[in-house]
């Protein structure tokens, strides 16, 4: 998959080397960048610092079990849907199975979380005063409050505001964390949720607003997964981009190039440290940042140095995913659904845990299953510095407390995948919404400059690679909208 820059990036005799568009980083997003701009003709060539494509998205084979090291399925949006079109590899799409339960871990045992409005009136989990807040919000009106200095209202402020406290704690807390890893109390309803905000303030009311957004949605959203793991959709694009590719290359900075140059940036790469290339300078009309933001900001130190402290100061949680294949016949529990969420009141470190082997096939032996654990975020960063070894126990203890009332768990694993990603969900906080106008506004102030990331429009996959679209669109076509 596409070979690593070498000394002929810069040639004495031939004078700086020009290339249309320079994406920077090959997760999903610097890919479908590089990618869309390719396919609409122009001739962009894509730089990245480790030996591999595809970000977090990452999956491993080994003794029967189909591990994922990062997103475990995806919500096919419209945007990927037309990708996976594009790229032909519709084929290898495994939906999930319909309307399976997604558990939560409640007074010590599963009990299945109320998704739908009529579920939620007949569960037992909400007493009548939470479940008359949510009436009141389908017939009333309210709207957001103002920002304040302080930033947007925070998920806690705006779930206690519109449905009480029982509702945070035991059913919007433990998708928060699921979703982002993150404090409910520290993350921005507006840049978390943005369509729950656009729900109240169009139209007055939550409930009223998100039925209506669905009726105009068009084509149901899919959760799905690749057959032969999640990984296919990386190196897919991996293998369209081919020669224009470049693994193992570090981008140490950019500048705005002088009057005089063949483009208008400048883009200078790190030398390799096995000595195999001198270091490159590139030129180009057009570059896209794809790093994560930190990175991204020391990019851009030399463009406008005010970048930096400002990409610096988004947070990411880290996250240690935690997959334990055992012997079906240990587990004491059907797994009939997607997995569960463990609100924090209930002591555990899991955050949640998907049932792999229940959602798709190929994913455990046929006398096995596999089960996927999530552990850290925001609130308990420790977790993520412990050894694979610790990590696997502590989640496998807690998951024969999990089905404990089903019998647990009678044997130890007899497959095991630990990976540790250390800043693995950037933090939409309270500030989030502002700063990303902050940096819309500065960017604006260098055509063909531009940004992508999860850190921008949201984390899952449908979302990064819609922001994709638009920053190969603006490269082409104009001013994002």
């Amino acid at each position: 998959m596409g070979k690593p820059v070498g000394k002929n990036l810069t040639s004495p005799a031939t004078g700086p080397v020009f290339y249309p568009a320079i994406v920077i980083g090959a997760g999903i997003s610097g890919l479908v960048c590089a990618y869309t701009l390719r396919q609409r003709g122009l001739d962009a060539q894509i730089f990245e610092a480790s030996d591999r494509a595809g970000g977090v998205i990452r999956s491993v084979e080994r003794d029967g079990f189909l591990f994922e090291l990062g997103p475990q399925s995806f919500t096919f949006t419209e945007p990927l849907r037309k990708l996976r079109r594009e790229l032909r590899i519709e084929a290898q799409m495994l939906p999930a199975p319909q309307k399976l339960p997604r558990y939560l871990f409640l007074d010590g045992r599963l009990e299945a979380a109320p998704l739908s409005p009529p579920a939620f009136f007949t569960s037992p989990l909400f007493n009548k005063h939470t479940k008359w807040s949510v009436l009141r919000d389908a017939l009333g009106r309210s709207k957001p409050p103002a920002d304040t200095a302080a930033g947007s209202e925070s998920i806690a402020q705006f779930v206690r505001r519109k449905f009480g406290n029982e509702v945070l704690e035991k059913l919007v807390g433990p998708f928060v964390s699921g979703i982002y890893a993150g404090d409910p109390e520290k993350l921005g309803a507006r840049s978390a949720f943005p369509q729950l905000y656009a729900a109240e303030s169009g139209y007055g009311s939550v409930i009223r607003g998100m039925l209506r957004a669905r009726k105009r949605g068009g084509e149901a959203h899919t959760l799905a997964a690749f057959e032969r793991g999640n990984q296919w959709l990386g190196d897919a694009l991996a293998a369209n981009l081919g020669s224009a590719l470049h693994l193992g290359v570090t981008a140490a900075n950019i500048v705005v190039a002088p009057s005089r140059a063949p483009g208008r940036f400048c883009v200078r790469f790190a030398e390799p440290q096995d000595g195999s290339a001198t270091p490159a300078l590139l030129y180009a009309d057009h570059v896209i940042v794809a790093t994560p933001a930190a990175v991204a900001g020391k990019l851009l130190a030399s463009v406008d140095e005010s970048l930096t402290p400002l990409l610096a100061s988004i947070e990411y949680a880290p996250i240690s995913v935690v997959s334990l294949g055992y012997r079906k016949a240990a587990v004491n529990n059907a797994l009939h659904g997607f997995g569960f969420l463990a609100p924090r009141s209930t002591g555990l470190r899991l955050l949640g845990c998907v049932w792999n082997s229940s959602l798709f096939p190929g994913r455990a032996p046929e006398d096995a299953v596999l089960l996927t654990c999530f552990v850290g975020g925001a609130l308990d960063k420790a977790v993520c510095q412990l050894a694979p070894s610790e990590l696997e126990i502590l989640a496998h203890k807690e998951l024969q407390r999990v089905f404990g009332m089903t019998g647990g768990i009678t044997e130890p694993p007899i497959a095991t995948n630990v990976h540790t990603w250390q800043q693995a969900i950037p933090q939409y906080d309270l500030g989030h919404y502002r700063r990303t106008q902050i940096l819309q506004q500065k960017m604006a102030a260098f055509p063909g400059l531009a940004l992508a990331g999860n850190y921008l429009e949201g984390p899952a996959v449908g979302a990064v690679v819609e922001r994709a679209r638009k920053v190969a669109d603006y490269v082409l076509d104009g001013p994002l909208r």
